[in-house]
């Protein structure tokens, strides 16, 4: 009886044995699992480049293309550029929504979205940039095709900004896949930048030499370039806004196809692990979520200071300093400082945390800011100013979409029976700012309705380079000012995102343990019956 007792003992010793040698191996096979690959990385972080570079195409050139060289009423551009925003910022929490409810499939349940929206996207963007052959019609035109392309880069970006949470479980990778991310995509406004900026500051688009005194001596006189077409040729400067689209669209399709083929959705992290919910469970899912609150309108104020910037840059550079043949230069300086200063933030962030990388880094650019228009006006000191301003543009595209996912891994442990609504967090981010984006646009380019401006004009009134240099330094200061405000009261810090990163950790531990307790009661069943 003795015997048998000691060799019962010693089987258990070695079947514990064995089961920690195993847990071993499967916790360091869970560690590897976890690690991403450079080229896994880059892969990634290509699938942004088409949202930058049409966006920043978009955000630089459309105002003035549709004022210019479209040649519409800048109160109907301003409807489309509004318009547009809005509709797009709809679509996020709605695509979203759809996004979180949709099955996993054998290429996952984010990457059917980016591969069907794609080919319809591409051909909805080109014809944005092209000028259609009709004497009414053009505003429905613009207004159509704009809505349409913003409602399929949504179903683009709302999952592949979601991917972030399933490519890795480990927080850390997931920050440096992020950075890999904004670095492409920083690259790719440079790339936007330039190859709309260079393929259309070739053309030499014309302009009016007029003078103003008409327009002042009668303030009910409405523009004559507003209701009939200009006394010049815009043949080559449309042809060259349709070449850059063209090129634009066949590296979207690219960037697409490298995603898809370069990155594998993580299934065991795109398990919905609570019931579905609906839409406007998700709205009060996400809007009673505190620190959520926070980052989305502290970001919300910021992002909307940059966008009043690039929307409105390019006509100040024409007009207000006077560099009509420089612009493009001037946006492709900024967006190529924003791109080589990406790894500084992530550095920064990494080493000084990134509450303390918001201050730092968004309050860079103020001075700055404020120096474009106090300073005479100097082509030189225009370089070195967009240069440092472009610093801080860095740190604004990378600091967002690296703390989104803090605060859904906040949202985790606060919440742990309420999982699989990534898509939300990040669709109703992407709404607040694109809807202010839209209310910025609109704002801006029916101010400048207002103040007289004049399209193709050689030279603009007084009242409208007033109202540039409102828009591109005091507007964005008093709104950046307002969003650190609010960022003094987020509350997730480096300590809370520890705590929560080791919490999530061991919730993960626990559901292996539990499958794993599963699977060696079932086995013991079955040698059982054997």
């Amino acid at each position: 009886m003795a015997r048998g007792e000691g060799v019962e003992h010693c089987n258990a010793s070695l079947l514990n044995k064995s089961i920690n040698q195993n847990g071993n191996k499967l916790a360091g096979k869970q560690e590897e699992r976890c690690r991403l690959s450079i080229c896994n990385k880059l892969c990634y972080a290509v699938g942004g480049a088409p949202y930058q570079i049409t966006g920043c195409a978009l955000g630089f050139f459309l105002q003035i293309y549709l004022l210019d060289v479209a040649q519409l009423d800048p109160f109907y551009a301003s409807i489309i550029l509004f318009v547009g925003r809005a509709w797009d910022a709809i679509t996020d929490p709605t695509v979203g929504f759809l996004v979180s409810r949709t099955p996993w499939t054998r290429f996952g349940r984010m990457m059917p979205w980016i591969l069907m929206s794609t080919p319809l996207a591409i051909i909805s963007y080109f014809l944005i940039w092209c000028v259609p052959d009709l004497d009414q019609g053009k505003v429905v035109w613009y207004l159509v095709w704009y809505c349409l392309f913003q409602t399929l880069q949504t179903c683009f970006h709302v999952p592949y900004s979601s991917l972030t949470m399933f490519i890795s479980p480990d927080q850390k990778e997931r920050d440096s896949a992020t950075a890999y991310r904004m670095f492409v995509e920083v690259l790719g406004t440079v790339i936007g930048t330039g190859i709309q900026g260079q393929i259309v500051g070739m053309a030499n688009t014309p302009c009016i030499n007029s003078t103003l005194a008409p327009l002042d001596a009668d303030p009910n006189a409405t523009h004559p370039s507003n209701h009939s077409p200009l006394p010049i040729d815009l043949t080559h400067t449309r042809k060259a806004y349709m070449i850059s689209s063209g090129v634009i669209c066949a590296i979207y399709v690219l960037c697409a196809v490298v995603l898809f083929f370069g990155v594998r959705e993580r299934k065991d992290l795109g398990r919905t692990k609570s019931e579905p919910i609906s839409f406007w469970q998700g709205i009060r899912l996400v809007m009673g979520h505190g620190p959520y609150n926070k980052l989305v309108m502290g970001f919300l104020f910021t992002s909307l200071a940059f966008m009043l910037l690039e929307g409105n840059f390019a006509l100040f550079c024409c007009y207000t300093l006077g560099f009509r043949n420089d612009f493009q230069n001037i946006l492709l300086v900024i967006m190529l400082a924003a791109s080589l200063t990406i790894p500084f933030w992530q550095w920064f962030l990494m080493r000084f945390g990134k509450k303390t990388a918001v201050f730092c880094g968004i309050s860079f650019a103020m001075p700055f800011l404020a120096m474009v228009v106090l300073v005479k006006s100097n082509l030189v000191m225009t370089y070195i100013v967009s240069f440092i301003a472009g610093v801080s543009v860095g740190a604004a595209f990378l600091l967002p979409w690296s703390m989104l996912p803090d605060v859904v891994d906040d949202f985790k442990v606060m919440n742990p029976n309420l999982q699989g609504h990534e898509a939300i967090f990040y669709s109703f981010y992407v709404f607040f700012t694109k809807f202010s984006s839209g209310v910025s646009l609109g704002i801006s380019t029916l101010s400048l309705d207002f103040a007289g401006y004049i399209p193709n004009g050689c030279t603009q009134p007084e009242a409208v380079n007033l109202t540039l240099k409102i828009l591109v330094s005091a507007a964005p200061i008093a709104l950046i000012i307002i969003g650190l405000v609010i960022f003094v009261f987020y509350p997730i810090n480096e300590e809370t995102r520890q705590r929560n990163r080791k919490m999530l950790q061991h919730q993960r531990e626990n559901e292996t343990d539990s499958e794993s307790e599963s699977t060696e009661s079932g086995a013991s069943d079955v040698c059982g019956q054997l």
